[in-house]
């Protein structure tokens, strides 16, 4: 139960270890505050759930990848201003009792997300 995130790097085939990635509570008005930050791990995976059972509450959170920083590391030649620089993705938790997972797929030019299990 809880909240985590997985990134897989399409272009390359692989997780995105190494993306930096920020976790957001949000109002719905476009207000936002900055809950965590944090580095995913060799498995594109963070080392522990973004919430656990007893910390994650109803309402409305970001996740926010730095795309174009991850591709730049990797040495992929970006055009100025890449396509893609950073990703957010807006989504509601409603019942906290079940385990929300906010998988991303990403390429410098293509993303794709669900609602994960």
């Amino acid at each position: 139960m809880g909240l985590s995130t997985h990134v897989l790097d399409t272009m390359n085939g692989c997780p995105a270890a190494g993306m930096k990635v920020e976790l957001f509570t949000t109002d719905g008005e476009g207000g936002a505050s900055l809950v965590k930050s944090l580095t995913l791990n060799h498995d594109g995976r963070t080392d522990a759930p973004l919430f656990d059972n007893s910390t994650l509450k109803v309402g409305t959170y970001r996740l926010t990848f730095d795309v174009a920083g991850y591709f730049s590391s990797l040495g992929v030649v970006l055009p100025e201003p890449s396509f893609l620089s950073k990703v957010s993705l807006d989504f509601g938790v409603a019942h906290v009792d079940q385990h929300y997972h906010v998988p991303l797929l990403v390429s410098p030019w293509s993303y794709s997300t669900y609602r994960g299990s």
